[in-house]
């Protein structure tokens, strides 16, 4: 069984942008902030603190013994330039800490090799620091066990996101849409994105015209009597529609190439990363789909053909030269917000058609 693992964040915001950024967080399912509770004020938050301070809930020993707090859960803070200060790690954990915060400098994976594989049957939770989102990626896979938690900071909700899509615990709302319009729209141009990666079966890309309206569009991991499977391959849509990226921004197929990042979803809405190995634009026949969730009406425009499929509530697959109006297909929508290079604007109007 795989260990639960934390992503703390450390808020590089002021005072005045702590009361929005804190419910940000708690929305994206982040429970842990490295964080002065003092600092919070009258904000109310559900989010547990750690901090050097014993208004903690996970408090930060400075100097002296380990003494144990009731209702708190402690630890120390070490710095690792050398073997001694690994040993010291040890040391300290047999003592009764419940946590320990490791900062390394230059060397990064290899003392925290020796450090995971030290406190492994401690069972002292081994916290790390980081400053991006592939560096927080990197600790969480070390010796394929990985830190218990990862101290994040940051300003940036996207950041976050993206980190949360690594950690592979990052999920999207897919909502039942019904199938309201089907044109033949003649010839475009499709973007296949082949991923470096086997795709699954109910896996697929969020793809639409809006970024507010996504359909799933499944993997060509299910062959036929004329195909053969390609489970890395998604023949996601025409090069205008959107697609989201791990990050939570948005790109427009035609932006896709080797080396992109893209977001891969199950039917259930849970997301992980895989990185593009080949994108290709060919001229095909294609589709116009619409669909309602709700109050929001989105499209995508597709190939015409059987290989492209969409994924029902159940789970099952249906090929978009099958659909017909009422047909019911996952998809994930909200209502709309403005976005500025692929970047959520909140204040800005749009009206996309």
């Amino acid at each position: 069984m795989s260990k639960a693992r934390e992503l703390i964040i450390s808020p590089k915001v002021s005072k005045k942008q702590l009361g929005k950024f804190l419910p940000q967080l708690e929305n994206e399912g982040i429970r842990m902030i490295y964080c002065d509770p003092k600092s919070l004020g009258k904000i109310r938050t559900k989010l547990i603190t750690i901090y050097p301070s014993s208004s903690a809930k996970y408090v930060i020993l400075e100097r002296g013994s380990v003494t144990k707090l009731k209702g708190k859960k402690i630890g120390r803070k070490f710095k690792i330039l050398s073997n001694s200060d690994i040993e010291n790690v040890l040391t300290s954990a047999k003592k009764g800490l419940d946590f320990v915060v490791i900062e390394v400098k230059d060397w990064k994976i290899i003392p925290l090799e020796n450090i995971i594989a030290k406190l492994h049957k401690v069972h002292t939770k081994i916290f790390a620091l980081a400053q991006s989102p592939k560096e927080a990626r990197k600790m969480f896979s070390i010796l394929e066990v990985g830190v218990d938690g990862v101290i994040f900071s940051t300003s940036s909700i996207n950041e976050v996101r993206e980190t949360l899509v690594y950690l592979g615990t990052k999920s999207f709302e897919l909502k039942n849409a019904k199938i309201i319009d089907i044109k033949e729209v003649g010839d475009g141009e499709r973007v296949c994105v082949d991923t470096a990666s086997m795709l699954h079966k109910g896996e697929g890309m969020l793809i639409g015209n809006r970024s507010n309206f996504l359909f799933l569009v499944h993997n060509e991991s299910v062959g036929s009597s004329f195909t053969s499977p390609r489970p890395f391959r998604v023949n996601a849509g025409a090069v205008h529609c959107y697609t989201l990226s791990p990050d939570g921004t948005t790109k427009y197929l035609s932006e896709i190439e080797t080396g992109t990042e893209v977001l891969v979803l199950d039917s259930k809405g849970k997301a992980r990363r895989v990185t593009v190995g080949r994108s290709k634009i060919e001229r095909r026949p294609m589709l116009m789909i619409k669909a309602k969730a709700g109050n929001e009406i989105g499209g995508i425009i597709a190939q015409d053909a059987e290989t492209i499929r969409f994924v029902k509530p159940n789970g099952r697959l249906v090929s978009v030269t099958h659909l017909k109006k009422g047909d019911t297909v996952l998809v994930h929508s909200k209502t709309a917000i403005g976005r500025h290079f692929g970047m959520e604007v909140s204040d800005e109007y749009i009206l996309e058609k």
